[in-house]
């Protein structure tokens, strides 16, 4: 599967894909909002090969595609909208993006293609995502995408010593 915008590819992973993975996923300005503290070869590899696990399924569901420069093939991060059963009108999206690239409005840039995907071709009506309060800079991406903030779960998730609260976005199609 392939999406284009005017700066990046979005593409199926590949197996080979896991080494770049690997070097943002190691990255402490990664690592800061996930509950990791490190991350491994044999973790990002199997982390990848979900991926690419997922393009088999019948009916496919899951599309988390990786993120590409396409003048490179330099993988930058990954994106994807994950239906909640086949056939369903609502959907999740999540992305990623090396801090290597932050900036520079990519991951707004994948995030309109999945939606436009989602929207289009899978026929999905309300597409939500959820991210760490902390994490100001996606919440900038989904506003920008035009989602809106339904709540904020206070205290949700634990790690790193701490609790973290949780918003909350969604967006229709019509909107």
């Amino acid at each position: 599967m392939l999406l284009h915008t005017p700066r990046l590819l979005l593409r199926d992973f590949v197996p080979g894909d896991w080494p770049a993975v690997y070097a943002y996923q190691r990255d402490p300005r990664y690592l800061r909002l996930y509950e990791w503290t490190d991350r491994t070869p044999d973790e990002v590899q199997a982390f990848v090969q979900m991926f690419v696990d997922q393009q088999a399924e019948q009916p496919r569901t899951r599309f988390q595609l990786a993120v590409t420069l396409p003048a490179s093939g330099e993988v930058i991060g990954n994106c994807g909208i994950r239906l909640t059963a086949a056939g369903s009108h609502e959907a999740e999206i999540g992305y990623e993006l090396s801090p290597n690239q932050w900036g520079r409005g990519y991951a707004t840039e994948a995030v309109a293609a999945i939606l436009r995907f989602g929207f289009t071709e899978l026929g999905v009506h309300r597409v939500s995502a959820w991210l760490v309060a902390d994490n100001v800079a996606s919440a900038r991406v989904l506003e920008k995408n035009g989602f809106q903030l339904e709540g904020r779960l206070r205290d949700k998730e634990r790690y790193k010593g701490r609790y973290w609260d949780v918003l909350m976005y969604a967006r229709v199609a019509e909107e």
